[in-house]
């Protein structure tokens, strides 16, 4: 590189490589809660066309708990419901569908039973228009040339970083407190650090992708107008290889199309081939359905291999997210959204520390918590790669079905059918869960008090926060309990009531505990309660607790300031009343309370940690109580020594 300029910055929190969406992600929420954010990117642009583009049910959860989902929603995206699966006739004679299954079965309690497909450009600029709202610019066409850490020699801004531009010429120097490393399977960050891949199994399958307008009489491609496209996600199987169909926005179709196989006489993992030889594999594969291209916007080849890496940081400075540490097939499209969600897990994770409020040792959990993750994620997709890369045997009978259909028929599913519908509560993204550790209670947890995790309850540590559907008091509207309180980087205590005439004395005793002398929440008192306006709902006394108190009665016969005392009551925005009928439930009388698998008398109180899932539960019972085991389940990762005396509210 030629030598040019150099200019030496200092300040900066987070100092983000990569702008697809891992790291996207992990700018837009340290951006929104006030941090300093230098990114770059090698590209001149956003992305054009290609790569990721299925947003998974829990994504679009999150999207949506960040007041993106409308961004996402106005281009129109496609939406699947249904995945047909289509395999070798029985005749011999081409191929036919032999059974159809909801992308998101209804036994999976999603509040968007679909995949939702839109091309990953779209993506990246609803991020990047919110960045700039936040005052971040992504610096492109910018590289990354070096780095190091050491926190002896700059406890403040550990980690030096030496960039340029892509064409040189111009170079920084930046000081940063962390480094994150969200450039793609070829990391950088990842090679300076030695840190290795592991791979699952040696490379047995290349395929290609193309999208594109196309002409077909395939019965899942239907074209009913010019500018209207219907179909469905489709797998088909074939004597002559696999094929995926994916639909696309703008009348466009990718297909995912077997190119070549270890088995082949000719094999070569690291073949290629043209835009032509890979519309016709396509030809072969749907025949006898024809299929001609009338627009290809892109196109590429690719072998299918799994690979994880060995770590995702070495000292809480330098991270890896994304494509940096585990790639896999792009299959499941599953790629875009773990690399969401290592961004959400790690976002909230630097703020609680850099905030003050959790010990630099809650860093640790990053790896533990994604790497598990990856690690689920590979064995899956190595499993889900390989049947799909296979011929599959002639079906006995054709069917629709879904996760209700209890028929016994002579239909048998195949091996690769049996894997998607076993998969499909992980692939959603309702499946991940974390491990237990000082985040996620288990009997192994310094938090011994008896109340917690009591008997019956459906909730999980470590698990997504169940839905529910309940009524907010103020206004009487039908909200989404898990939608309620934003992504703010707090955590949500929800406070499930129960009856208030039997809860009556348990829920003082809970708000009296909270704003007393030993509480966890007055710790955490925001410095400026005192000037904070009566506007604000969701932080008025913490910026790291929100408080929800559901009770189990008709909102009709709920009285603020009779039936919620103390604290409870300065959050009137986040009162509910479970009286909304849910037919996971039908019997109860207090839906949400028996989705949580809480009494509907007693109730419980539920801490969901910032990014959704649930970290404890706990009983709600008179005295001291509940509040002690809270305070003993903060204590684990906190930096204060709570239960001791602290301020009053």
């Amino acid at each position: 590189m030629a030598s040019g300029k150099t200019v030496k910055q200092e300040g900066p929190q987070s100092y983000d490589i990569g702008a697809g969406p891992v790291g996207l992600m992990l700018s837009t929420c340290l951006a929104r809660w006030g941090y300093k954010i230098k990114h770059i990117d090698n590209r001149p642009e956003p992305t054009r066309t290609g790569r990721a583009d299925g947003i998974q049910p829990r994504s679009l959860d999150l999207i949506r708990n960040m007041g993106l989902k409308a961004d996402i929603m106005a281009h129109k995206p496609a939406r699947v419901y249904e995945v047909a699966f289509w395999d070798p006739s029985q005749s011999g004679q081409g191929i036919a569908r032999t059974v159809t299954w909801a992308s998101c079965p209804s036994f999976i309690d999603a509040r968007y039973p679909f995949t939702t497909l839109l091309h990953q450009g779209h993506i990246e600029r609803v991020f990047i228009r919110d960045l700039e709202k936040h005052g971040v610019e992504i610096q492109r066409p910018w590289t990354i040339r070096g780095f190091r850490s050491d926190q002896k020699d700059d406890p403040d801004y550990p980690v030096h970083v030496e960039l340029g531009h892509v064409d040189g010429g111009i170079f920084e120097t930046v000081r940063a407190k962390y480094l994150f490393g969200g450039e793609g399977a070829r990391s950088l960050i990842r090679q300076q650090l030695n840190i290795g891949i592991k791979h699952r199994d040696p490379i047995q399958h290349v395929w290609g992708v193309m999208d594109g307008v196309v002409k077909t009489d395939f019965p899942d491609i239907k074209v009913r107008s010019p500018a209207t496209l219907y179909l469905m996600k489709c797998i088909v199987h074939s004597e002559h290889g696999s094929i995926m169909v994916i639909p696309r926005e703008d009348n466009m179709v990718r297909l995912y199309i077997q190119i070549a196989s270890s088995t082949d006489a000719n094999w070569n993992p690291r073949m290629t081939a043209t835009e032509a030889e890979v519309q016709a594999s396509a030809k072969k594969i749907l025949h006898p359905y024809s299929i001609e291209w009338q627009r290809v916007e892109w196109y590429s080849v690719y072998p299918i291999g799994q690979g994880i890496s060995d770590r995702y940081t070495l000292d809480q400075r330098v991270f890896l997210g994304g494509d940096a540490c585990h790639t896999h097939s792009p299959k499941a499209g599953q790629g875009m959204n773990t690399a969401f969600l290592d961004a959400l897990n790690l976002a909230w994770k630097i703020h609680a520390v850099e905030s003050g409020f959790a010990d630099r040792d809650l860093l640790k959990t990053y790896e533990s918590e994604r790497k598990s993750a990856a690690e689920s994620l590979l064995d899956f997709d190595n499993r889900y790669a390989k049947l799909l890369s296979q011929r599959q045997p002639a079906p006995c009978g054709v069917r629709a079905a879904s996760a209700d259909d209890e028929e016994t028929d002579e239909f048998q599913d195949n091996d690769f059918i049996k894997t998607f519908k076993e998969s499909c509560e992980f692939t959603s993204g309702y499946g991940v869960s974390y491990g237990a550790n000082s985040l996620n209670w288990s009997p192994n947890h310094p938090a011994k008090s008896p109340l917690m995790h009591p008997k019956g309850t459906k909730l999980t540590p470590g698990s997504i926060f169940i839905n529910s559907d309940v009524t907010r008091v103020v206004d009487a509207n039908v909200v989404h309990l898990e939608q309620e309180v934003p992504l703010n980087g707090s955590f949500r205590i929800f406070i499930f009531a129960g009856s208030p005439c039997v809860t009556r004395q348990a829920l003082l005793d809970f708000a009296n505990g909270l704003s007393g002398t030993r509480s966890f929440y007055a710790a955490y008192t925001r410095p400026d309660v005192g000037m904070v306006s009566h506007h604000e709902s969701h932080n008025p006394h913490s910026l790291f607790f929100t408080l929800c108190t559901v009770l189990a009665s008709k909102r009709s016969r709920i009285e603020i300031s009779r039936d919620v005392p103390g604290v409870l009551a300065r959050y009137r925005e986040h009162i509910y009343a479970d009286d909304i009928w849910d037919r996971r439930v039908p019997n109860a009388k207090a839906a949400a309370h028996a989705k949580m698998g809480l009494d509907e008398e007693n109730g419980g109180v539920v801490v969901v940690r910032p990014d959704g899932y649930v970290g404890m539960v706990a009983s709600l019972v008179e005295g001291n109580g509940t509040v002690d085991a809270l305070n003993d389940y903060f204590s684990a990762f906190c930096t204060k020594k709570l239960g001791q005396v602290v301020s009053q509210l």
